[in-house]
This record gives C-alpha cells, structure tokens and sequence, in this order.
C-alpha cells in the first residue's frame, strides 16, 4: 500500500549532498512532496526531513540507495514513530474592508500572526502540523489566496513515544 513516508536523514554538511540524494531520486523517477534541510545538534551535519510517497519495500529500498551515497549517516523511516511535526507557512490573502475582521478571526484561531498588510491583502505567519496548515489553507480559499510559501516538515521523534493521535483519539471518546 503506498502512502507518505517522512524519512529522517543525517549527512555530513558537505557541498554537493544534497545534490546527489536529489539525484537519486529523480533517477528512480521518485518526487519528494516536502523537503527540509537545517544543521542538526553536531557541528558539520545536517538533518534532511522529507517527504517521499511510496509502499514499505519501495522505501526500504530507497532507504538502502541513500545509504550508499557518501556523506549519509544515517536515515530513519519515522512514519510511523510518534513524532513531534512542525510547518512554517506564509500565506498572502485577499482582505477587503469587509472580510479583514473575519480572516483576523480565523488568524487567531489558528494561533497564526498577521505579518503584513496592505489595502488588499493580508499576509499571515502559521506554524503547526501538516494537517493544521491543511485546515487553515481550506479557511482561506474562500477569500482568495494570492501567494503561499512552506518551508516544508520538520520532525523529531518524541522520546517520550507518546502518540498525539491515540492521545487525540482517547480525547474525542471522553
């Protein structure tokens, strides 16, 4: 069964990495949906997050392709591994005099900030989980959106392994 896995991968932060693992998967014909890259907790690597859509053994041997490239350390399926996911989303939004109040409303539901505005637009700032920017975006569509700009996801896994949607889950049954 396909479906979207996120891949945690650690590589030396070195010129031309991420280069070759984008190589890599326009050779297999494979699209990367999301791709973050930022320097990781030790001087001199980096952490990728992205991701992949696939089945388990296309993933695996992704995985195993990944590891040969040099300058990867390490690369972890973390699918499904109760994670800590987080988005950065700018959205630029057509606001007239009418509809500013209802978007600011929406804005602050969404624990979002206005960042910009002008006599017809708003430009807002939203951090949270894919799904939230899934919902938020869906709010908005109606108003007309101009521009979006996402960085893409970022992932650790939770050491506490406690899964935020069984937590969810439980809620919704009380």
């Amino acid at each position: 069964m396909s479906m979207k896995h996120t891949l945690a991968v650690l590589v030396e932060d070195e010129a031309g990495v991420l280069t070759r693992i984008a190589g890599l998967f326009a050779r297999r014909g494979f699209n990367i949906e999301s791709l973050a890259v930022g320097p990781a907790e030790q001087v001199g690597i980096s952490r990728i997050t992205m991701v992949v859509p696939g089945d388990k053994d296309t993933i695996e041997q992704l995985t195993k392709q990944l590891y040969k490239l040099i300058n990867v350390l390490k690369v972890q399926d973390i699918t499904l591994i109760p994670c800590v996911e987080r988005e950065l989303m700018l959205i630029k939004v057509n606001a007239t005099a009418s509809s500013r109040s209802e978007i600011i409303q929406v804005a602050q539901i969404f624990r979002a900030r206005i960042v910009d505005m002008s006599d017809e637009t708003l430009t807002i700032e939203v951090v949270g989980d894919p799904g939230k920017m899934v919902a938020f975006i869906q709010l908005l569509n109606k108003f007309g959106i101009r521009e979006i700009s996402r960085t893409g996801k970022v992932s650790l896994i939770r050491e506490s392994r406690v899964n935020t949607e069984w937590l969810k889950s439980l809620e919704a049954k009380v």
